[in-house]
């Protein structure tokens, strides 16, 4: 038995755009990370990856909820794990593991994240 998009399953969270871009972060989190020194595997590099991930599970979880204002707790702890992404980030580039260029693709698309999760939330609460 298959699970997932060929199966005839689908889940309301997986029509959000938000969620959606939240992925493609984790994506960009795990193709930065994969220069990084070994010896930040245990360190940034999973740090960085497990956070950029939490953006896009919390907001699944979060459309799981009963209420509007469940949902838009949890995208507001994503939008938490999102400035996360950004700091480590800095932390990745000041250390000399990030170049400028990733940072600034990391950078960007946090910052088109945390738009759309801000417009998720103000929804919700509305």
């Amino acid at each position: 038995m298959k699970d997932g998009p060929d199966a005839g399953v689908s889940f309301n969270f997986e029509k959000l755009d938000v969620w959606g871009e939240a992925i493609a972060l984790a994506d960009l989190a795990y193709r930065v990370t994969r220069e990084f020194p070994d010896a930040e595997r245990l360190g940034l590099t999973n740090q960085l990856r497990r956070v950029a991930v939490s953006v896009s599970a919390n907001v699944a979880e979060g459309s799981s909820r009963a209420s509007r204002a469940d949902f838009a707790r949890f995208v507001e702890i994503a939008t938490g794990s999102l400035f996360e992404v950004v700091s480590l980030a800095m932390v990745a580039n000041r250390q000399g593991f990030l170049p400028d260029a990733g940072y600034r693709d990391v950078y960007a698309a946090a910052a088109k994240q945390v738009r759309m999760l801000s417009g998720l939330r103000r929804f919700l609460l509305a």
